[in-house]
C-alpha cells in the first residue's frame, strides 16, 4: 500500500510531491550552474534522466520514513520553481531541511515561505523534536532563510563539505520543537 503524501499550501505556494513528469523542469532549473554551486548534492552538468531517477526515489524513501520531498510550485501559475525536503533521522527524531529555488525566484521570499511551511510540517505532522539545516559559508542568503524561520546558528563546520573537489566551510542551524511551540 502506498503512502498518500500530503500537499501543503501557503499564501503563494503549493508544496506537492514530485511527479516523474516534472523531470524536464527539474533538469532545467537544477541544471543551472548557480543552483548547483550553492548546494551540496546537485551535480553540474545535470545530465538527462538524472531528475527522473531522483524523483523515483522519493516515494520509497517516504514510505520508509526517511524523506519527505516536495516540489515548490507557484500557486498563481502552477509553475515548479524549486524543491524542499526533510531528510529524516527517525532514530533521533530529527530531520535535516534542504532546499533549492530557481535563480529567477531568488530574493522574493519564496524559499523562506516554503521553509517555514516545511518546519511546521516537520513538527506538526512528523512530530519531530529537532530540525537542522546547513549552508556553505559563502552562501549567506541561505543562512538568512534559516534565521527568518526561527532557526538558531549552532556553529561553524570547518572543511565540512566538498564541492567540486574543494573543501568548504559550512554553518549549522537548528530549531527545537519547544522553540517552535513557543514561537521563538
Amino acid at each position: 500500500m502506498t503512502k498518500n503524501r500530503q500537499k501543503i499550501e501557503t499564501k503563494r505556494l503549493l508544496l506537492r510531491p514530485f511527479e516523474l513528469s516534472d523531470g524536464l523542469r527539474v533538469q532545467e532549473l537544477a541544471g543551472d550552474k548557480a543552483i548547483a554551486d550553492t548546494t551540496v548534492n546537485i551535480p553540474y552538468p545535470y545530465a538527462d534522466g538524472m531528475a527522473e531517477v531522483w524523483i523515483a526515489t522519493h516515494q520509497p524513501k517516504s514510505e520508509a520514513g526517511e524523506l519527505e520531498c516536495f516540489a515548490i510550485v507557484l500557486r498563481s501559475t502552477q509553475q515548479l520553481i524549486g524543491a524542499i525536503g526533510l531528510d529524516i533521522e527517525a532514530m533521533f527524531n530529527r530531520a535535516e531541511l534542504g532546499y533549492w529555488i530557481s535563480k529567477q525566484c531568488w530574493n522574493h521570499g519564496y524559499c523562506t515561505e516554503a521553509a517555514r511551511a516545511m518546519v511546521n510540517y516537520g513538527f506538526e505532522v512528523l512530530e519531530l523534536n529537532k530540525i537542522t539545516a546547513s549552508h556553505f559559508i559563502r552562501n549567506p542568503a541561505s543562512g538568512k532563510v534559516m534565521e527568518k524561520i526561527g532557526m538558531e546558528k549552532e556553529g561553524i563546520l570547518r572543511d565540512y563539505f566538498t564541492k567540486w573537489d574543494v573543501l568548504e566551510d559550512g554553518a549549522a542551524y537548528g530549531i527545537l520543537r519547544k522553540q517552535w511551540e513557543a514561537g521563538i
